[in-house]
């Protein structure tokens, strides 16, 4: 085996053209400070992508950006003469903080890099670029193979305007030698399945000598997204098999002040009625809290900041679309329970208490998930020893539904075009997941069955992370045919 190596990524471009965003994104975590602004990052970074079990290191610096490019190519010139360079170098330091700073992003580059991605503006003409010439000039200098990356692309388009635009890219960096690939920034950020394609591109041009410890690095990889893939499905799966399991007895006596403040605040009817919607009320919230402590897990297991819990909720619950011959507000308390963002029920809770607003919401809920019929939203058992309430199993269909689209939110956030959920067209999302759902619907409901009967809730959410899973990776495949293959042939 060959000795562990460190492989570097040196990430430069002119400045603001979304180098620490893209930090962010391959690195996982909010790396240095975005600001629409020039010379926001102010110091060469390395920061840490990958590390092998043989001692390998994948490290990316995110640099300083390029300012006043001529200028600093004029510089590059005098290199030949040591003394002149150091003292205009200190001049600079305290007198054109700037231009020093683009020294720097230059000198972390050549001493560190084995390759130099070059951040572009790609909705810019590249004839109208007036710094790329000088700066093409700078790369050929560090003598490093150069990948540019087509970064701020915009909202999506039809391909062949997309295509045309990163045609003229290619075929007017195609002068330069130094350039040895060109890759628009959303083919491998949009989802983490796409990164395989940056990896694979990139790895082309490292040095035969390092080949190896590059491919153990990517082997590290791969396991790491697989792991956190499964680790994915098996928390939705755990959510899925306790709404499954969940059940409330049809008793008011010895409920808490939830329930008692529930039926007060919506005004429910005669006993036998305020009995049944206490039980649903019950059944409701915990799934409120199952909901929301599932968007926090699946949150950190992509290290993303668990506030965005609700954000990625909202999204969800905006773009999901009930399929239940019910009205349109109806439909829309439906919505907000199975993507969790009944923010109103949730807000209160978090409080320690349910105000009058919170009860209502409550209820009006509890309303829509019977306006249906109990075949829709709940069970009713007839045990008159201990009559009690479960989830139907459309609402548990339907609460499948959202759960792969709220992890595909989740593992979309804040990559690629930035805030890609809004860009891309969801609905078109749930009408995959819907469509691969539907090819497997014989096996709902002797799985529902199964997870009620299981002896806990671990072997309860065996089976379903399974189907979960094989729905989760068709709608991947579905979604990114070109991209996602290689990916999810391991997941």
């Amino acid at each position: 085996m060959s000795q562990p190596v460190d492989i570097q990524f040196a990430l430069v471009s002119h400045t603001n053209n979304g180098k620490t965003t893209l930090a962010r994104t391959l690195v996982g975590v909010d790396v240095g400070e975005v600001r629409d602004a020039a010379h926001v990052t102010v110091t060469s970074e390395a920061h840490l992508l990958q590390q092998s079990a043989q001692g390998d290191r994948l490290l990316l610096w995110d640099t300083p950006g390029f300012g006043d490019s001529v200028r600093l190519l004029r510089r590059l010139a005098m290199s030949g003469n040591p003394i002149g360079w150091f003292l205009r170098e200190v001049f600079d330091r305290y007198r054109d903080r700037p231009f020093w700073l683009s020294q720097q992003a230059l000198r972390a580059a050549k001493d560190a890099a084995d390759v130099v991605l070059y951040l572009v503006n790609s909705s810019e003409d590249p004839r109208d670029a007036g710094y790329l010439p000088a700066e093409m000039r700078i790369l050929e200098w560090l003598g490093k193979p150069v990948v540019v990356l087509l970064n701020q692309l915009g909202p999506p388009r039809p391909d062949q305007q997309e295509q045309g635009e990163q045609a003229r890219w290619k075929q007017h960096l195609s002068q330069y030698a130094i350039v040895r690939d060109v890759l628009p920034l959303d083919a491998f950020a949009r989802c983490w399945v796409h990164e395989d394609v940056f990896y694979d591109r990139v790895g082309k041009v490292i040095e035969e000598s390092k080949r190896d410890g590059y491919a153990r690095l990517l082997a590290e990889w791969q396991a790491g997204n697989l792991h956190r893939f499964h680790a994915a499905q098996a928390l939705n799966a755990r959510l899925l098999a306790d709404a499954a399991r969940d059940e409330q007895a049809l008793d008011t006596e010895s409920k808490g002040n939830f329930l008692r403040s529930a039926l007060k605040a919506v005004g429910l009817g005669k006993d036998e009625q305020k009995r049944q919607d206490a039980a649903m009320a019950g059944l409701v919230e915990r799934l409120e809290r199952r909901i929301a402590d599932t968007t926090i897990e699946l949150l950190r297991l992509h290290r993303l900041d668990p506030g965005q819990a609700g954000r990625i909720n909202a999204r969800v619950r905006e773009n999901f679309a009930v399929r239940a011959p019910i009205d349109k507000a109806q439909a829309g308390l439906l919505g907000a329970v199975v993507s969790g963002a009944a923010t109103g029920l949730s807000a209160d809770l978090m409080a320690g208490g349910l105000t009058l607003g919170g009860g209502a919401l409550l209820g009006a809920i509890v309303g829509g998930l019977t306006a249906a019929g109990a075949a829709w939203g709940f069970n009713t058992t007839t045990d008159r020893e201990r009559p009690d309430v479960q989830f139907a199993d459309p609402f548990l269909r339907t609460l499948l539904v959202g759960s792969v689209l709220r992890y595909l939110a989740v593992a979309h956030f804040g990559r690629g075009r930035g805030n890609f959920v809004e860009g891309e067209a969801p609905p078109f999302w749930q009408a995959e997941v819907e469509a691969a759902l539907a090819r497997r619907e014989a096996e709902l409901a002797p799985m529902w069955k199964a997870a009620r009967e299981a002896p806990d809730a671990a072997a309860a959410a065996t089976r379903i992370q399974a189907l979960v899973g094989q729905v989760t990776v068709e709608t991947l495949e579905r979604l990114y045919p070109d991209h996602a293959a290689r990916a999810l042939a391991r997941a």
